[in-house]
């Protein structure tokens, strides 16, 4: 059996560490004992990009997104092959490291898309770029935890919340999406996004690009 390989590690701020793992040609982002990402389960990921997109209809082409946070770049990639010349994708990252090994080790995954001219990299939290964006965005997509809550550090915690998510709507343009990932549903954080006034379409998708693998839910939460 091929051993698996620590490459490096990275300290997120305000909360713990994360370690950049190798088997082979395979890649993993671990959290103490949870998987947070691996290479060869792209599929979710991908499906967060070109699912929002599909909910925007005409103007998807030049639209304008918030992505939190960076992960292994899938759900970048995605959105840059549907984005026409006009649009643009802002990543969000709070994680420096995250970026290193974009470049590094896992250039290969990273395919150039942190140089496409219509991404811009934003290092910070993924919050603060939602709160500074009034009617900024036509879609925000959030990777940043396993869930609705704050795994990775507890300050992500408010995202989610009532004042989170009416921060969100505010930074979308009218007919947006706000498309959050997660590695289980959670029917109360579905009756949340409802009251703050979104209309909600829980899919549940495969890990795998194939259709195989764990599934996965995303929450596709779109202004009236």
């Amino acid at each position: 059996m091929i051993p698996l390989e620590h490459i490096d590690t990275a300290q997120v701020p305000g909360g713990d560490e994360l370690r950049l793992m190798r088997r082979g040609g395979d890649f993993m982002i671990q959290l103490d004992r949870n998987e947070l990402m691996n290479s060869r389960m792209s599929g979710s990921e991908e499906a967060l990009a070109e699912m929002a997109l599909d909910r925007l209809g005409p103007q998807a082409a030049s639209a304008h997104m918030l992505i939190g946070g960076y992960g292994m770049g899938f759900t970048l990639r995605a959105a840059l092959g549907r984005l026409g010349p006009q649009g643009r994708a802002t990543v969000a990252e709070l994680v420096p490291k995250i970026v290193e090994w974009a470049k590094g080790p896992m250039s290969a995954l990273t395919d150039g898309c942190l140089n496409d001219p219509r991404t811009a990299l934003r290092m910070g939290d993924v919050a603060d770029a939602i709160r500074e964006g009034r009617g900024r965005y036509d879609a925000i997509l959030l990777d940043v935890d396993n869930g609705p809550d704050g795994l990775v550090r507890d300050e992500n915690d408010r995202i989610y919340t009532r004042e989170g998510l009416a921060a969100a709507k505010a930074a979308l343009r009218p007919g947006g999406v706000l498309a959050i990932w997660s590695a289980a549903p959670d029917g109360r954080f579905a009756k949340r996004l409802r009251d703050a006034g979104f209309i909600v379409d829980e899919q549940t998708v495969r890990a795998r690009s194939n259709g195989k693998g764990p599934r996965h839910t995303i929450w596709f939460a779109q202004t009236r």
